[in-house]
C-alpha cells in the first residue's frame, strides 16, 4: 500500500459520501417529505465537511501538510461550529433533529461501503 492507494480510497469515500447523501435525501423526501429531506441533506453536508476536516487533521499530524492559521482554528473549533450549525438547522428551519443526525452518518456509511469495496474487489492484489 502506497500513498496513491490512500488517495484513491479517500476519493472513493468522498464520492460515496456524496452518493449516500443524495440517495438518502431522495429516500427521505419520498418517505417523509420536504423538511426532513432538507434536514438529511444539510446533515450530510455537515458530514462531508467534517470528513474533510478530519482528512486535513490527519495530513497535518502525518506531516504531509501544514495548515494555515484559519485552518488550524477551524480544525480546533470543528465540533463547536457543527453544533451551532445543527442548532440553527433545527431551531430556525424547523427540521427534526433525527433527520439531521441521520444525514450526519453519511460519511460513516461511505467508509463502511469503502471497506466492503476493498474486501470484495481488492482481494486478489
Amino acid at each position: 500500500m502506497n500513498a496513491d492507494f490512500y488517495e484513491r480510497a479517500l476519493r472513493r469515500v468522498r464520492l460515496l459520501t456524496l452518493g449516500v447523501g443524495l440517495t438518502g435525501t431522495v429516500a427521505v423526501l419520498a418517505a417523509e417529505g420536504v423538511r426532513p429531506a432538507v434536514g438529511f441533506l444539510l446533515g450530510a453536508t455537515l458530514s462531508i465537511l467534517n470528513f474533510r476536516g478530519l482528512s486535513i487533521l490527519v495530513n497535518v499530524l502525518g506531516g504531509s501538510a501544514k495548515p494555515g492559521p484559519l485552518a488550524a482554528v477551524l480544525i480546533g473549533l470543528r465540533y463547536v461550529l457543527m453544533g451551532c450549525a445543527i442548532y440553527v438547522i433545527v431551531r430556525f428551519l424547523g427540521v427534526t433533529p433525527a433527520a439531521v443526525l441521520w444525514g450526519l452518518l453519511a460519511a460513516f456509511a461511505a467508509v463502511i461501503l469503502e471497506i466492503l469495496y476493498e474486501l470484495i474487489f481488492r482481494i486478489h492484489e
